[in-house]
């Protein structure tokens, strides 16, 4: 028997109440890109708390190291264009012109003032986004994974909210080259922060597949954890590399096969979700109503997968979506089905979501 048109209306009344379903049978999620990065300098604990205070569900760590072996939150292991290490260091730069936060110690990295992001042209700084923060305004400073989780908890402790890290491991065979496991040393303090089943409110995010095999095979078994991992998988036109060498020496890395059935079902061995780029998920030379739509989505649901694509900005919507913000979201969520998102502007998608 075919049913009524009431309990349809009511069935579909109470998948709305609990909120739209992904494979794991949880709501679609909010993940602050950086923080709240859109209004304030990214990876800052001033962006951490308006995105908090946006109502995030999850707020991102890019973590890399520090000559002294201390994790620190920035977004690459690159200095020069979010802070005054230029300034400050001058002759700490490496062949390749760039500064590296694995040549300075925490105590040296503390001094910095960091900022928005922002390129160099002509000598002069020019950010990359400019109707965000000022360059170089109030000030900012680099810190710890272990300080922004403890200001989390400690968030989540006097709100009553139960806010989520998504912290990411850079570069991990750059840091293996240069003596240090960036992977271990992040499982370590995830464990001695209770962050080490599947059950807690962490996602740790990776694009090197090889470590996240190695993170699911062997280290996580060795400390005794079982998190949620996700493959991070950038656009094919990127060409990521695997880093080597104190100045330069690279390895291209091939992900192809990421962009296969085939090797979602090889990621479905060892990662809980993908997040791939949002190039990937539509071609960004669609137009509008007539959308170039991957299958990426619907295979990897399939396989038990969660898809985060990454970064919903303001300043780089298509033109399939009218330069609006809130109606690419609509595409991505109602049309390519995604489980939730990276934004540099969590409460628009806060908002959205509530609609």
């Amino acid at each position: 028997m075919k049913k009524s048109y009431a309990a349809l209306s009511i069935a579909l009344l109470s998948t709305l109440a609990c909120g739209a379903q992904n494979p794991a049978g949880n709501r679609k999620v909010v993940i602050a890109h950086r923080g709240a990065s859109g209004y304030l300098p990214e990876h800052t604990l001033e962006a951490k708390a308006l995105a908090f205070q946006m109502g995030a569900d999850y707020l991102e760590q890019d973590l890399v190291m520090t000559k002294d072996d201390q994790l620190v939150v920035v977004h690459g292991y690159y200095l020069d264009n979010t802070s005054n290490v230029a300034d400050l260091y001058p002759d700490r730069k490496r062949k390749d012109g760039r500064y590296y936060s694995i040549d300075f110690t925490l105590a040296e990295l503390r001094k910095l003032q960091m900022t928005s992001e922002f390129k160099t042209k002509g000598g002069k700084r020019v950010p990359n986004y400019p109707a965000r923060f000022p360059l170089f305004k109030s000030t900012f400073r680099i810190h710890t994974f272990q300080e922004e989780i403890e200001f989390i908890q400690g968030l989540n402790f006097s709100t009553g909210k139960n806010i989520g890290i998504y912290p990411e491991i850079k570069s991990p065979a750059f840091f293996r080259h240069e003596g240090k496991d960036i992977s271990k040393a992040t499982l370590k303090v995830l464990k001695e922060y209770g962050y080490d089943s599947k059950d807690d409110p962490v996602y740790l995010q990776c694009f090197d597949a090889e470590e996240l095999q190695r993170i699911r095979k062997e280290l996580l078994p060795e400390l005794g954890m079982d998190l949620k991992l996700i493959q991070l998988i950038s656009e094919r036109k990127w060409k990521t590399k695997k880093v080597y060498g104190k100045n330069g020496s690279y390895n291209r890395y091939d992900n192809k096969w990421m962009f296969t059935r085939e090797g979602l079902e090889k990621m479905a061995t060892y990662a809980d979700g993908i997040s791939p780029s949002l190039a990937t998920l539509i071609d960004p030379k669609s137009k509008k109503g007539q959308l170039k739509i991957s299958p990426m989505v619907k295979d990897a649901h399939e396989l038990g997968l969660v898809v985060h694509p990454y970064t919903f900005r303001v300043e780089r919507v298509p033109a399939y979506a009218d330069d609006n913000l809130e109606e690419m979201f609509g595409i991505f969520f109602n049309q390519v089905g995604i489980d939730g998102a990276f934004t540099d502007f969590p409460d628009r998608l806060v908002n959205f979501l509530k609609q």
